[in-house]
């Protein structure tokens, strides 16, 4: 069985798609949602509700935005250089790569130009933190990597 390969222009595609899907959203939001009024998105599930998040994920390290952004720039530098060394990847290793770079990079934007992450969908039936594209990317990306896991498990039990 023959395993597709990314090549890294069509991952760096990928996340440049996913950093201007996210700057464009949070750009959106920032113009049109007033801070801490909520518009229905998909009622009953969706609605979206501008937050300025100065910590990373769940509100931790709240008010560690420089460190945060010093951390987002190396992990999106190291992962740079990496897939530009790699040049390819079976497919589920690089989107996830794909989307946790564009995730990184979008969420270090906001915290390099505004000191803070705005945030802006929330998940209404549950108590969920607020979140925005780059960490849904990110959660993907997470995703990706764990199906990947367990496809290499697999190969390996196999032979």
């Amino acid at each position: 069985m023959r395993r597709s390969l990314l090549k890294t222009n069509l991952i760096f595609t990928i996340t440049f798609l996913v950093v201007t899907l996210d700057q464009a959203s949070k750009a959106f939001a920032r113009r049109e949602l007033l801070g801490g009024v909520t518009t229905k998105l998909i009622p009953g599930l969706i609605q979206l509700r501008l937050v300025k998040n100065t910590g990373a994920a769940f509100s931790l390290f709240k008010n560690s935005t420089s460190l945060l952004a010093i951390l987002s720039l190396i992990v999106s530098t190291l992962l740079i250089f990496w897939l530009i060394r790699i040049k390819s990847l079976h497919f589920w290793e690089g989107i996830a790569g794909a989307f946790l770079l564009g995730g990184t990079i979008g969420n270090g934007i906001d915290r390099w130009l505004y000191k803070e992450v705005t945030d802006f969908l929330e998940i209404i039936p549950i108590n969920f933190p607020i979140f925005n594209v780059a960490d849904i990317a990110i959660n993907i990306a997470v995703i990706c990597f764990a199906i990947n896991t367990l496809r290499m498990r697999q190969k390996k039990q196999q032979i």
